[in-house]
């Protein structure tokens, strides 16, 4: 994922409420979101080049979701990819202060990232990008949230616009798919007064400032909207773009937390 707008056990009728880009280049391979026949409890998007994931939720209600972090002092390949990650989480049993711990110890063989794992009772963040022996789990109180490629809640201007986006639809009701895909869907590109004020001078900052990035060869693949209510009812769709920002494909699913 590359932009991650959610709401954690802020409102009582909606413990979890999510909507997320995942950016990546559109000739990498990649499977759509369904239930996968090695691990019938979950539910995510497949990387088919290293196998992980990007996001993704069990019927036991496990989540976890990554975003890449950009370091342009470390662009080199990395030994091991970063969606196995929150696959490794989904997959396991490990509470997430543990699993994050685990993680720590060989975290910097991956390239940068920004990880969370949990559930509707305890939400974890995890950073690569602090300098060693900084860097911890941390576990996150109610509210909104933004994530994108810098660390949690830094303000770049598509997530200061995203969690305002949320609040206002919040506010509004209920949440339905296609209101909470515009939280992410805004394809103007950002000021360049408010990416200065925040460090980001250089040429791909500008193109990569939008929510919804089309930028030719990479772009926003797939946008996942995803709620839970205080009934445990799980309520997801994962729709597909092509290069030009088209839908090309629709999926919903919904299903009762164990």
């Amino acid at each position: 994922m590359c932009l991650l707008i959610f709401s954690y056990r802020v409102d009582s009728r909606y413990p979890l409420v999510l909507a997320a880009n995942r950016d990546e280049f559109h000739a990498r391979p990649t499977a759509a979101a369904r239930f996968w026949p090695e691990y019938p409890e979950l539910l995510a998007g497949r990387d088919l080049e290293q196998g992980g994931t990007w996001m993704g939720i069990t019927r036991s209600g496990r989540f976890a979701a990554i975003t890449n972090y950009r370091d342009p002092a470390r662009t080199g390949p990395a030994p091991r990819s970063r969606g196995e990650l929150p696959l490794n989480y989904l997959a396991g049993s490990q509470d997430p202060e543990s699993f994050l711990a685990g993680v720590l110890a060989h975290a910097r063989e991956y390239a940068g990232f920004n990880l969370l794992v949990g559930n509707l009772d305890s939400l974890w963040y995890l950073t690569n990008s602090l300098p060693a022996g900084n860097a911890s789990p941390t576990r996150l109180q109610p509210g909104l949230y933004g994530l994108s490629n810098a660390r949690l809640d830094t303000p770049w201007p598509k997530v200061v616009l995203g969690k305002q986006q949320l609040a206002a639809l919040l506010r509004s009701g209920e949440p339905d798919h296609h209101t909470l895909a515009t939280v992410v869907a805004d394809r103007r590109l950002a000021d360049p007064g408010e990416l200065h004020r925040q460090g980001l001078d250089g040429d791909m900052d500008q193109v990569l400032s939008a929510q919804f990035i089309t930028a030719g060869s990479y772009g926003t693949r797939s946008s996942t909207t995803l709620w839970v209510d205080h009934k445990r009812r799980v309520s997801w769709r994962e729709s597909g773009f092509d290069a030009v920002g088209n839908v090309v494909r629709e999926q919903d699913e919904m299903f009762t937390l164990g």
